[in-house]
């Protein structure tokens, strides 16, 4: 990539960073919240508190990554979230993911000292 388009789509994450925080400090959340489904189709599987925690996390890594001049944060995060998407979406993974363990599982051992 040049670095002139690079800076130029910094710019861009840059300026849909502040807005997006904007929106969110002043309690127009809800504008984004109706508007995420249509950049991400997948969050129609995420549980309603966890869409505002991704809202939450996308607001400030994406003002981070801008810091520093570093985009793949923000891909990481989407990542990150859509994986857990389709965790929510097949209900077998999600039951085997969530279930709780039968019995006393018996004592962890110490980590070994890092030398």
């Amino acid at each position: 990539m040049r670095i002139d388009q690079m800076e130029r789509d910094a710019t861009v994450v840059d300026f849909t960073s502040r807005l997006m925080a904007g929106l969110v400090r002043t309690g127009n959340a809800a504008v984004l919240r109706q508007a995420l489904p249509e950049a991400l189709p997948w969050i129609t599987f995420l549980p309603d508190g966890d869409v505002e925690t991704l809202l939450a996390e996308l607001v400030d890594t994406a003002r981070g990554a801008v810091a520093l001049d570093n985009l793949a944060p923000i891909a990481l995060l989407l990542a990150q979230w859509k994986h857990s998407a389709e965790v929510y979406a097949d209900p077998a993974l999600l039951a085997i993911l969530t279930r709780e363990p039968e019995g006393d599982l018996g004592p962890v051992p110490l980590p070994k000292p890092v030398e």
